[in-house]
């Protein structure tokens, strides 16, 4: 695929995903790697943005380039912005209550802290992200370290047989202690994160090494 043709992808993917706000955003393509311009009313936006160009075939790379502009009745100073995120984060059933420590600088919010599942550290990055006034989000939380079972790779494989979204034939999954590597070949950037969350998914992994090329 040419680069106009994956440009003209990519503008209809952004256009496709209801998140987004097509027009304000500036798509540029070379041999493979596109550069995301333009400006969104906020860092959640700005992610999804990012996400559907990853999802269009042919995308090697990502270069992001957008800006974060809000508008003047929803900027907020920091000690309001840590208020808003404990309490979404306290609502989200997800999240164990307690767990999860938020520091704000500048409109950017640094999380830390330990829980069980690498889920529920996705879903306390996700909560806050979305609030008025970020313009980013550290995730230094950690997920504790627990005994892989023992059929940890089957389990993993077989998820990924499950999922129709993955060509589980072409994926190796080594696993040594609590960590999983991934090697082999995908399609799309869309499939090497539905294989990266299956591994994650599985209890008692700490790491995953994603080594899957998109090809």
């Amino acid at each position: 695929m040419n680069d106009l043709n994956l440009r003209q992808d990519i503008l209809d993917e952004l256009e496709f995903e209801p998140r987004v706000h097509a027009a304000n955003i500036g798509v540029a393509v070379e041999k493979g790697v596109v550069t995301l311009t333009g400006h969104v009313t906020s860092y959640a936006e700005k992610l999804a943005a990012e996400t559907a160009t990853l999802r269009v075939k042919g995308v090697r790379a990502v270069a992001q380039e957008i800006e974060v502009r809000y508008p003047s009745d929803k900027k907020s100073s920091d000690d309001e912005i840590a208020s808003r995120a404990l309490n979404i984060i306290a609502w989200d059933a997800t999240v164990p209550d307690g767990e999860i420590q938020v520091k704000v600088q500048d409109g950017w919010i640094t999380l830390s802290g330990e829980v069980d599942w690498n889920y529920q550290k996705a879903a306390a990055e996700h909560a806050v992200r979305k609030l008025s006034g970020v313009v980013g989000v550290t995730n230094f939380v950690t997920v504790k370290p627990r005994v892989a079972a023992y059929n940890v790779k089957e389990r993993i494989e077989n998820a990924l047989k499950r999922n129709a979204e993955v060509e589980a034939d072409h994926i190796q999954v080594q696993v040594s202690g609590n960590k999983v590597t991934l090697n082999g070949k995908v399609q799309t950037w869309y499939e090497r994160s539905v294989a990266e969350r299956a591994a994650w998914a599985e209890a008692g992994v700490t790491m995953v090494d994603d080594r899957l090329t998109v090809a």
